[in-house]
């Protein structure tokens, strides 16, 4: 794939959304990193020595594939790391003045297992969704059929929209003021295929949320109309789950607001030749 080098200052802007959207991987990774070093000791006692089940299972593959992602992310996303091999050529005659190169980019390998990688994860994520949300609502049958149709439509709906843009997708290198960039450009309509994903996995997590909250809104009722001396038992599991749907929903809302309001600000959607300075 044909790269651009350029040290014009039409470029700046460029640059600078690459660099802060680097810093913005390598500050999520690092945190990832630090969340495991810290919660390490604790996942020996609580989860390895105990008996696992299917959701521990789920919760382990999900943590450390998230920890691998996260390596990936942050070396796909540094700005001084090419991923390219180069082959110096020169353009036509009446720019023989201005040397360019050709790179062969291997960064496609890296965007396709990123993208499968969301997929899974979603799709792990979802399955545990839905086994808390069974257990919320004491293990509905009628629930759970539900649930398993709304999930399958969106992660099959999902899987199809994102293979259609990776179809269209075309990876490619810029070196602009020696700033190694990874240009997303597309043959298609690439970046709405992508919010159309991420509408679709919004839409699941807010009936995700609105069915958590009405459950939990429901059982407090039945407590106050009750009494406390009422399954307080059942009442703590029930403040156990809410308050890790909070911090879950919280986290899922603000990557959202990031994708599909600060994320295709960053990306380049101007073809190649209009970022080529000659």
């Amino acid at each position: 794939m044909t790269i651009v080098l350029s040290n014009s200052p039409s470029g700046w802007p460029i640059i600078n959304s690459g660099i802060f959207y680097s810093y913005c991987i390598v500050a999520a990774g690092l945190v990832v990193l630090y969340d495991w070093v810290l919660t390490f000791g604790q996942e020996i006692e609580l989860i390895w020595r105990q008996r696992w089940s299917l959701m521990t299972v789920l919760y382990m593959v999900i943590r450390y594939i998230v920890i691998l992602y996260s390596i990936i992310i942050v070396l796909a996303s540094m700005p001084s790391v090419s991923l390219t091999d180069a082959v110096s050529i020169r353009l036509p005659s009446h720019h023989d003045s201005y040397p360019m190169k050709t790179l062969i980019c291997r960064g496609d390998i890296m965007i396709y297992a990123i993208h499968g990688t969301n997929l899974a994860v979603g799709t792990m994520l979802g399955v545990i969704m839905i086994a808390r949300l069974h257990a919320m609502y004491q293990r509905s049958r009628t629930m759970l059929i539900f649930l398993v149709i709304i999930f399958l439509t969106v992660v099959i709906t999902c899987g199809v929209i994102a293979a259609i843009g990776l179809k269209d997708l075309v990876l490619e290198e810029l070196i602009l003021s020696g700033i190694y960039m990874c240009y997303l450009g597309s043959e298609g309509i690439v970046q709405l295929w992508n919010t159309i994903v991420w509408v679709c996995y919004i839409f699941w997590e807010y009936l995700a949320l609105c069915l958590s909250v009405w459950i939990a809104i429901k059982h407090f009722r039945d407590l106050r109309r009750f009494g406390p001396s009422t399954g307080s038992t059942i009442g703590d599991y029930f403040r156990v789950l809410i308050r890790s749907h909070v911090l879950y929903f919280t986290s899922f809302v603000f990557v959202s607001s990031l994708q599909l309001v600060i994320f295709p600000e960053l990306v380049v959607r101007r073809p190649v030749a209009d970022i080529c300075f000659c």
